[in-house]
C-alpha cells in the first residue's frame, strides 16, 4: 500500500511534497498524469508513457494525491482513479465542487456562511439559430444583473471555473457591464452562462485560508493566512504582482473557515482546502492609503531579492540549495519594517472587521511552497500527507 503524488509537470510544489516526504519517511511514488496513455479493454489497464510502463505503480497505490493543475484534468483524474478503488485528496465530489465559483458558493450559502451577493444567468452572452443567426443577449442580462446587484457600487463578472485572476472583470457602468459580458463567450474556463458578484470593499488585501482533515480526527483551521495586497488591480492575486503577508486570524473567523471545510468536505473522512475570503470594510479604515501606498513600495523593494530567488533556474536542478535561499532571503523581507508595518495593519483591520468577512472561493489544489508556507510557517505538503496516510486503512 503507497501514496502516490499525481502531478502534470514537477514544479516547486511537486519538489516540495517529494522533499517533506523523504524528510517524513513517507515512500512516495509519482504519476506523471498529464502524458500517460491510459488504455482500457478485455485485457484489463495499462497506464504507459513512451519510455515507462506505470501500470504497477497504479496497482500498488492506495491513496493519491491529486496536483494536477488543470482544474479539468483534475476532476478527470480524481473520477478516473476512484473508479479503479483509489482513493483520492481530494475527492471526485470535492473536485466536482470546487471546479465552479457557483457551486462552491450555492454550498456554504446554503450552510449559512457569509458569501458576496451572486447572480447567475444560465443564458450565454450570444446565442446561434439554426439558420446561424446569432442572437445577442447581453443586454438582457445585463439588465438582470442590475435588477440585483448596485452597479454604483460595481459588478463583477468573473469566469466560473477562472484561476488567477482570469476573466475577471469590474463594471462600473452599463456600457463596461456589457461589454464585460460580451467577454464572457463558452470555453473552457467559463461553460455555460455568465456569473455576477457585488464588488466587495476589501480595501487593499484578500485573504487565503488553509483548513484541512485527517479522517477520525477533528478539522484544523490555521491560524495564520496569507495577505495578498496591493492597489496594483482590484484584484489582488499576486500572478498580478501584488505582495504577500502573513495575516493573524480572529477566533471566530478560525470557526467560520473550519465550517466551511466541513460543509464542501462533507461526507469525506479527509479533505484540505485553500479558502479565499475578504473582508468588507466601505469605511472602517484606520488610515488613509497615501502612507500605505509608501509603505507598499518600500516593501515592494525589499521584495525583488525573494524574487531574483525565485527566478533562479537552480531550483530544477538543486531544489534543496535554491529552497534554502529562498528562506532566508524571504526572512530578511519579512523582517523589513515596511512588511511589519503593512502586516500590523492587515492584523488592525481583520481584528476590527471579523464579522464582515465573505467567503468566495474554495481552491481544492493549492499553490503553497513559495508564498503561502513561507509566509504562514505552514507547509501544506505536511497536512496533504498525513492526511493521505490517514485514509490508507
Amino acid at each position: 500500500m503507497s501514496i502516490a503524488l499525481l502531478y502534470e509537470r514537477s514544479e516547486n510544489d511537486e519538489a516540495g511534497i517529494k522533499q517533506t516526504a523523504q524528510q517524513l519517511g513517507i515512500d512516495l511514488k509519482f504519476i506523471p498524469f498529464r502524458k500517460i496513455a491510459l488504455t482500457i479493454s478485455k485485457e484489463g489497464f495499462s497506464a504507459k508513457t513512451v519510455g515507462k510502463d506505470y501500470t504497477e505503480i497504479f496497482n500498488q497505490t492506495t491513496v493519491v494525491l491529486n496536483r494536477a493543475q488543470s482544474k479539468n484534468r483534475r476532476l478527470q483524474a480524481s473520477y478516473i482513479m476512484e473508479t479503479l478503488g483509489k482513493k483520492t485528496l481530494n475527492t471526485s465530489q470535492i473536485e466536482f465542487t470546487c471546479y465552479s465559483k457557483l457551486r462552491t458558493l450555492l454550498n456554504l450559502w446554503k450552510a449559512g456562511l457569509p458569501v458576496p451577493k451572486t447572480v447567475f444567468v444560465p443564458c450565454d452572452a450570444s446565442d446561434f439559430m439554426k439558420n446561424h443567426k446569432e442572437i445577442h443577449n447581453e443586454k438582457d442580462i445585463a439588465n438582470l444583473f442590475q435588477a440585483n446587484l448596485t452597479l454604483n457600487d460595481g459588478i463583477v463578472i468573473k469566469a466560473d471555473a477562472g484561476t488567477h485572476g482570469k476573466m475577471i472583470m469590474l463594471s462600473k457602468n452599463q456600457d463596461e457591464l456589457i461589454a464585460n459580458i460580451k467577454e464572457t463567450k463558452p470555453n473552457i474556463i467559463n461553460p455555460i452562462g455568465v456569473v455576477a458578484q457585488e464588488l466587495i470593499n476589501k480595501w487593499f488585501y484578500d485573504l487565503r485560508i488553509i483548513v484541512y482533515k485527517e479522517k477520525g480526527k477533528q478539522p484544523i483551521c490555521h491560524n495564520k493566512a496569507l495577505a495578498r495586497a496591493g492597489f496594483k488591480d482590484f484584484r489582488t492575486n499576486t500572478f498580478l504582482g501584488n505582495l504577500v503577508f502573513e495575516a493573524k486570524l480572529p477566533k471566530n473567523v478560525i470557526e467560520l473557515a473550519t465550517k466551511c471545510g466541513n460543509t464542501l468536505g462533507e461526507g469525506n473522512d479527509a479533505w484540505i482546502f485553500a479558502l479565499d475570503a475578504m473582508v468588507n470594510i466601505p469605511s472602517k479604515k484606520q488610515l488613509d492609503d497615501e502612507f500605505l501606498k509608501t509603505q507598499l513600495d518600500l516593501a515592494a523593494q525589499a521584495y525583488l531579492p525573494v524574487q531574483k530567488i525565485k527566478a533562479d533556474e537552480t531550483r530544477l536542478t538543486d531544489f534543496s540549495s535554491w529552497n534554502h535561499k529562498l528562506e532566508q532571503t524571504f526572512d530578511t523581507y519579512a523582517n523589513s519594517d515596511s512588511y511589519q508595518k503593512v502586516k500590523n495593519i492587515i492584523d488592525q483591520n481583520i481584528e476590527e472587521n471579523k464579522n464582515s468577512l465573505v467567503f468566495h472561493e474554495a481552491n481544492s489544489c493549492p499553490e503553497f511552497w513559495e508564498n503561502t508556507r513561507l509566509v504562514t510557517g505552514l507547509n501544506v505538503a505536511i497536512p496533504l500527507l498525513e492526511t493521505a496516510q490517514s485514509i490508507i486503512n
